[in-house]
């Protein structure tokens, strides 16, 4: 009974802070007070510990989740090109973890395929010299349509010796409003960035700004190996008030600007469960305000933390338009892998605004489909706009996407162009090409883009998948059951798991663990 009412206190902890809302500290602590008791005198006899973890976590929810229209599958002929922005956030993956292990039901729109398949690492080919990041493709018959084929573009970014890396010129910008005193928030948050101080050098220069009803000043300027002065000033913070975040984020510019290094990384690192509720608060307008705070040339990455009440939407907007990108911490073993496994490609940056262009060739092509990435659609002619901004790739990222695509063999039918004239370049040409991958990408300080472009032909196909093409697909497919995408066909959880049985995924826990994750997850939950 000890270990029940430990569980159970906190997941109705947690449920009262989130009542509580951003505002309410430890004084909403104190007025929950007698619900909280009665709460835990009838969990104790009433209901079961998962029961009450999960209920408990669903009744007093108020996350939100940008909605997501699903792609649709385009013709060749009215509509050859699909142009993306690339996208390394993992956020997604973490959090639909979470949700899986708390017995918690997930929100469709919380589902961003691309970042489940991009929370992981794929063995593809190292970069060309003086390219910064390879390109392949591989295409496939499709495990979930036997009327497709599924193509993967895969790109793997330069690695660097982090020993030879860069200077840093770090913002800590840590929430330490009331809706952050949980348990797996602040107290997360300081070990996160604890570990983080590890990794620093005297080239290095720490910040420190916090906000909750104002935004505060705690550390300005500190040599990276003063690591004592900065876990003194990291493990200071208490958590209570309203979140003032815009005038946080912009206190943080501020300082980043003020510790400018020249050639060097100048990056914000937000912390925060996303909940802004004083000033600058909605979407539309912190996108306005990291749009233009980003020609300053500092970098905005954002950390997620919390259950029940992040705000997923808004810390998707600002790593998205501040030019970094969006993890979600849910344990000290997330934060290594983000903050220390995966240091460059969380805070060195190697090429910026990356666009993807496929153009399908209609002699070969019936139609297509490009699986995730709907925030993340670009028109035609955004491709060669450089005032357009897209994704950033760190240093050893790998970057995914898939496609499914419809040949002349399908028996898919596809709505013609609609037009009353047409020409043969309409029909495509018959050059042996299926397609061409086009990628312009800019260097992290240049303002002039650079294309890349790679044709693809039939001999891209083997009925064999690689291990790489068969774990993204076995995500995607896994993706797609968790939406109830109208897409899914024959996908369920046995074809997820044998898409992965055999392949050598031991070595990699974070595989080994999705597994284990398709393995527990139900759907009635």
């Amino acid at each position: 009974m000890k270990n029940k009412r430990i569980i159970i206190t906190a997941a109705i902890l947690t449920a009262s802070l989130s009542l509580a809302g951003c505002g309410g500290g430890h004084s909403a602590m104190t007025t929950q007070g007698a619900m909280y008791e009665n709460n835990i005198a009838m969990a104790d006899t009433a209901y079961d510990v998962q029961q009450i973890n999960a209920e408990k976590i669903q009744d007093f929810n108020t996350e939100e989740y940008s909605a997501i229209t699903e792609n649709t599958f385009m013709s060749a002929v009215s509509d050859p090109l699909s142009t993306f922005s690339i996208d390394v956030d993992t956020a997604s993956y973490t959090n639909i973890r979470r949700m899986i292990n708390n017995g918690q039901r997930i929100p469709a729109d919380a589902v961003r395929i691309e970042e489940m398949i991009n929370y992981f690492n794929y063995d593809y080919p190292d970069p060309k010299p003086g390219e910064p990041f390879s390109v392949n493709t591989e295409m496939t018959d499709c495990p979930w349509n036997s009327d497709t084929k599924l193509l993967r573009i895969g790109l793997k970014a330069e690695d660097i010796d982090l020993s030879q890396r860069c200077p840093m010129n770090l913002v800590f910008l840590i929430d330490v409003s009331g809706s952050m005193y949980s348990y797996d928030k602040l107290p997360l948050v300081q070990k996160s960035f604890s570990i983080l101080t590890e990794q620093l050098t005297p080239q290095d220069r720490i910040s420190i700004v916090t906000y909750a009803g104002s935004d505060k000043v705690v550390l300005e300027g500190a040599d990276g190996n003063d690591s004592q002065r900065i876990l003194d000033a990291i493990n200071s913070l208490e958590a209570g008030g309203s979140t003032a975040g815009s005038a946080g984020i912009l206190r943080a510019y501020e300082i980043a600007e003020k510790y400018y290094i020249a050639d060097g990384n100048n990056r914000i690192i937000l912390a925060t469960d996303g909940d802004l509720n004083v000033g600058i608060s909605s979407e539309a307008e912190l996108k306005e305000l990291v749009t233009k705070k980003r020609e300053s040339g500092v970098f905005l990455s954002v950390l997620g933390f919390g259950t029940g009440n992040i705000k997923d939407n808004k810390m998707e907007t600002l790593a998205d338009n501040g030019n970094g990108m969006y993890s979600y911490i849910d344990s000290e073993h997330e934060a290594r892998k983000v903050l220390v496994e995966e240091m460059g490609g969380t805070l060195v940056t190697v090429a910026k605004d990356v666009k993807i262009q496929v153009e399908f060739n209609p002699a070969y092509i019936k139609g297509y489909r490009l699986i995730g990435y709907e925030n993340r659609a670009l028109s035609a002619e955004d491709f060669s706009d450089d005032k357009k901004d897209a994704g950033e790739i760190g240093a050893g990222h790998t970057v995914t996407a898939l496609y499914e695509i419809a040949d002349t063999n399908s028996e898919m039918e596809f709505a013609s162009s609609g037009l009353k004239y047409s020409d043969a370049a309409a029909l495509g040409t018959e050059n042996g090409e299926l397609l061409t991958v086009s990628v312009r990408y800019k260097e992290p300080d240049g303002d002039e883009s650079k294309l890349l472009s790679y044709p693809v032909t039939d001999s891209a196909y083997s009925s064999s998948m690689s291990d790489d093409m068969a774990f993204a697909s076995a995500v995607a497919e896994f993706g797609m059951l968790l939406r109830d995408s109208q897409y899914k066909g024959t996908a369920d959880k046995d074809s997820v798991l044998s898409l992965i049985s055999g392949r050598d995924i031991a070595y990699d826990e974070y595989k080994a663990e999705f597994a284990q994750l398709v393995k527990s997850y139900d759907k009635n939950s």
